[in-house]
């Protein structure tokens, strides 16, 4: 073996390293930021059912008008529209969920006409 050809084959299993590495990462990247994206999907959610259930509360004859209510209301109400600013998060999980069934139809339709 040449001199030049031991330099190529160091430098080309050098780039293969890297790119695995670099796919490893990326990938282990992506599965951190969709476990994220649907842990926040899960808190807008829950933030939306206590608002809702103190909406809820709050229309009841025993505590209409309570202004301590009205405040935990206007609170809840206030983070809700803050968790709205992540909404392009949720939307990661909503597209991955989209595209798992889509793919799962396919499957079906596929498997049922084989």
């Amino acid at each position: 073996m040449s001199r030049l050809e031991i330099i190529l084959s160091a430098m080309l299993t050098l780039s293969i390293l890297i790119n695995v590495g670099l796919f490893v990462y990326a990938r282990n990247v992506v599965a951190k930021l969709l476990m994220i994206a649907a842990e926040l999907n899960d808190l807008g959610k829950m933030v939306d059912n206590f608002s809702v259930h103190i909406e809820s509360v709050y229309e009841l004859e025993t505590f209409y008008g309570d202004e301590t209510l009205n405040e935990l209301m206007l609170h809840a109400r206030s983070f809700n529209s803050q968790m709205d600013t992540f909404e392009y998060v949720y939307q990661l999980v909503d597209d991955a969920d989209t595209n798992e069934q889509i793919n799962e139809e396919v499957d079906t339709n596929y498997d049922r006409d084989q």
